[in-house]
């Protein structure tokens, strides 16, 4: 196509807009990863950060300056404005790593806003003026307007990047690395200095717990989970004392009041408390509990979130994706590298003024200065002073050069008047000495480098404890803790289900979660699952409609069916465990035309007796006869069962309610998670029935039985947790403040799961010593030394010490001597009564007991 170009354009080069946009757009994208948002792998920062801390140490004078005057100063080295700028000072202070601060600087926990430049003050600290700042080992370059000077990179000798995390979006690039414990980065580059493997993980200001499961060393793939922490304070208040990283105490409520809102949780009211340290509390309905709220409130709010690391750095002026791993290695061998830059320099500089000083002593002890005294000309000078060094300067490491003979001539008189031999072969082998040393530690460089990381460890690391709690995070099944928030219809005879307003004309079914999944049966014998939606149609003559639980094996159906239109009845018992929704399954049978005559949904494996009553036959000898479900095995939904009769049935009636066939459920009590499980994690504590309790005893004194829910949380404090047995003695060993002495106390806790928690200390200054649920258990106690003499220890049946007495007992005391220890001993051997204890197969299924082959019923001869 041609191109039109108007007379005054003549002699000017036209290019195509295609080609400039091509190179325009990637001269701005390779700018922006460069110059704006990706850090560098070496210092840490990105561009905008290192200029600020450059313009700070350009200002350093030991005081506080206002930000608005380092924002200003900063100007000259970063071109895109103050408020960039003032942006990037405020979260670099809120790391608190780098950056003294004094004013309102915002909070990290309600996500306020600093006051304004001109009201907050900042100064470097010590940390950062001792590891980040040394003009020597630094490489400079011009400034965007070339008035000034700007470091490439700071010479940072510290894994910084790691420490303080980074996000940045880029043109076509990003970059998330998640901030680590100051500790335990030191602790890794002294492990990879000596050639030991590290691990390293999160760590957040903000606390609260991280999952690392699939962290993947901060490679991109990886992922975090992070909770806040959730506490019960009473059966109807929980306590949010943590909260995620990124996350702010608004986000988080505002995420609670939604979930509310929508029906996922159901709450009173949520209060903000929030001042120094995060208090959100979360004020329950009396019918709710509270460890299926702490679930709930991970599984629909903020309070459970995930994190995707992307480790994307400047590496020699290109990005690279690398692991945290890798980038701590880069930063270990840059301090190393920078480390021995500095004593090169350091040995530099002793070896010129030992050379100096050498010369010096030479100059004035040997009088050469008198040799000048008849030269009338400069050159004759230096060529006398030079023919004067001569006899004596063997010993010098480098070669006399006449910029050293001038500064020989730039001695004062009185400097010469004054000289002292002593003190200056003194400073000289002083100077020496710090030759040496720097020569042992550049020959010794890694056990230099690890010293230094030590260093800083003991003077900065004291207040850099680890804040996040990592451990693994159970699976939250969302379906199991949401509240019910919909009421569900039904029209069982047309086959329409829902909880949309065109159904509620529909007969009322019950309330469910609209995440819920519903399990329907027919008349033909035909099972499904489907969603919870408006209005679903699942076919005619519906005849049991329920919520549905994946894998769950307790709820057993009974069913008794007849196959085809004239066939023969069978019996049967199964589970639904798996589906695949909206599919039909014909638990039924097959053929046409068939029909379920008997049907019952037991939540807890209940086998009733029912009477079956066959249609009346001329040579048929048994009409009535009785079916025990409790003696058929439980098979897949698709199985076939066992023949009922061949002969028509007439009718089927409940003879006797059913009892539960399930086995005790084996308990274990993962202490990782805190949580309990069937999946045998962590320590066994029994087998449960439905009554069973477990004690629990934690280290305020608190004991409290509470059931075998899967879902019960339970705190960090605990000292015990073992199920419970109503006859069995508990022995606790305690320390009373206000006497100052040791007791012990034996008692039965009683049954009142219902009621408040026990509190068997009078006080929160005393303490538990020791628990334990052995029948006869010893203990030794060690004594302090009295004016030099130590008593025999002295071993202590505590069975025989003291009687079994009621829980708000004081106790006996232990001794009248000061204690140094108590020891627990093997308790002495107890058969306890046996115990009738049903077994559990390894699936926590239902009794399998000898299943009838045959007909239930007399045949014709």
């Amino acid at each position: 196509m041609a191109e039109l170009v108007p007379d005054k354009y003549e002699g000017e080069s036209i290019r195509k807009v295609s080609g400039m946009y091509e190179d325009w757009f990637l001269d701005y994208a390779s700018y922006v990863i460069l110059e704006r948002a990706i850090p560098s792998v070496h210092d840490g920062l990105k561009p905008v950060q290192r200029r600020i801390m450059h313009s700070m140490r350009e200002m350093e004078d030991g005081r506080y300056n206002k930000v608005a005057n380092v924002v200003g100063n900063t100007m000259k080295y970063h071109p895109h404005g103050d408020a960039a700028i003032g942006d990037a000072l405020v979260q670099l202070g809120q790391k608190n790593l780098l950056i003294d601060k004094q004013g309102n600087w915002g909070n990290l926990f309600t996500g306020d806003g600093s006051a304004a430049p001109r009201y907050i003050e900042a100064r470097l600290t010590k940390f950062a003026l001792e590891v980040v700042f040394n003009p020597k080992t630094t490489e400079w370059q011009l400034s965007y307007d070339s008035r000034n000077r700007e470091p490439v990179n700071l010479p940072i000798k510290f894994p910084l990047l790691l420490a303080q995390g980074v996000d940045g979006i880029a043109v076509g690039l990003s970059t998330k690395i998640l901030p680590h414990n100051f500790n335990e980065l030191i602790d890794a580059s002294i492990k990879h200095l000596r050639g030991k493997k590290f691990q390293l993980f999160p760590d957040f200001q903000t606390g609260g717990m991280v999952d690392v499961t699939d962290y993947n060393d901060g490679e991109r793939g990886g992922r975090v989970r992070i909770r806040a922490k959730i506490s019960q304070v009473d059966k109807s208040t929980l306590k949010i004392s943590d909260i995620p990283y990124g996350q702010t105490t608004g986000s988080v409520i505002d995420s609670i009041l939604r979930a509310n809102d929508k029906g996922k949780i159901k709450i009173k009211k949520v209060e903000d408390n929030t001042a120094e340290k995060v208090e959100i509390i979360v004020h329950l309905h009396n019918n709710v509990s509270p460890d299926k709220m702490i679930d709930a409130l991970y599984a629909f709010t903020y309070c459970e979130i995930s994190m995707s690391p992307n480790a994307c750095v400047i590496v020699n002026k290109k990005p690279e994706f690398l692991s945290v791993s890798e980038i701590l290695k880069i930063n270990t061998k840059s301090t190393i590298d920078l480390l021995q830059r500095e004593l090169e320099i350091e040995l530099e500089e002793l070896e010129y003024k030992w050379h100096f000083s050498s010369l010096e002593r030479i100059f004035i002890e040997n009088r050469i200065y008198h040799d000048i005294e008849e030269e009338e000309t400069w050159e004759g000078v230096i060529k006398a002073i030079d023919e004067g060094l001569k006899p004596h300067i063997s010993h010098l490491k480098r070669p006399v050069t006449e910029e050293d003979i001038l500064k020989l001539t730039e001695i004062r008189i009185k400097r010469i008047s004054k000289f002292d031999l002593d003190k200056a072969q003194q400073y000289i082998e002083s100077l020496e000495e710090q030759i040496e040393k720097v020569l042992f530690h550049l020959n010794n460089l890694t056990d230099y480098a690890v010293d230094y990381f030590k260093n800083l460890k003991i003077k900065y690391g004291k207040d850099k404890e680890r804040l996040t709690e990592i451990r693994p995070f159970e699976e939250i099944d969302a379906t199991k803790v949401a509240a019910a928030n919909v009421r569900l219809y039904g029209n069982f005879a047309e086959g329409f289900i829902g909880t949309g307003t065109a159904m509620k004309k529909e007969e009322f079914l019950f309330e469910c979660s609209d995440i819920d999944d519903i399990i329907t049966f027919r008349r033909d014998g035909v099972m499904m699952v489907t969603k919870v939606s408006d209005k679903t149609f699942v076919g005619k003559n519906i005849i049991h409609c329920a919520v549905w639980k994946k894998k769950d094996k307790r709820t057993i159906y009974n069913l008794i069916y007849r196959l085809g239109k004239n066939g023969p009845n069978y019996q049967k018992r199964f589970s639904v465990t798996s589906i695949i929704r909206d599919k039909e399954y014909p638990v039924g049978g097959n053929a046409k035309n068939s029909q379920i005559l008997y049907f019952s949904a037991n939540p807890n494996g209940e086998a009733e007796i029912v009477q079956v009553l066959l249609n009346q036959r001329a040579r048929l000898k048994k009409l009535k006869f009785d079916i025990d479900f409790a003696e058929l095995a439980v098979r897949s939904k698709t199985a076939k069962g066992n023949l009922v009769s061949k002969h028509p049935i007439k009718k089927i009636d409940l003879k006797e309610e059913g009892v539960s066939t399930l086995a005790p459920r084996k308990i274990w009590f993962d202490e990782t998670v805190k949580r309990l499980n069937v999946e045998e994690r962590g320590r066994y504590l029994g087998a449960f029935k439905g009554e069973d309790k477990i004690l629990t005893i934690n280290d305020e004194g608190v004991a409290q039985l509470t059931n075998f829910d899967l879902t019960n949380h339970f705190n960090d404090n605990l000292v015990f947790l073992e199920k419970w047995n109503p006859n069995k003695p508990i022995t606790c060993i305690y320390y009373d403040s206000e006497r100052e002495r040791y007791y012990v106390k034996r008692f039965i806790l009683e049954d009142s799961f219902k009621e408040q928690p026990f509190y068997f200390l009078e006080d929160n200054k005393s303490f538990i010593e020791l628990i334990s649920i052995d029948y006869i258990p010893q203990i030794e106690v060690l004594f302090k030394k009295v004016n030099g003499n130590e008593r025999e220890p002295e071993i202590i049946n505590l069975e025989e010490f003291i009687s079994v007495k009621g829980i708000t007992a004081m106790g006996n005391q232990l001794t009248p001597y000061d204690v140094k220890k108590i020891v627990e001993l093997e308790p002495i051997p107890y058969e306890e009564p046996e115990q009738e204890e049903d077994s559990d197969d390894d699936d926590d299924e239902l009794f399998d007991g000898e299943a009838k082959q045959a007909s239930l019923f007399g045949e014709e001869e």
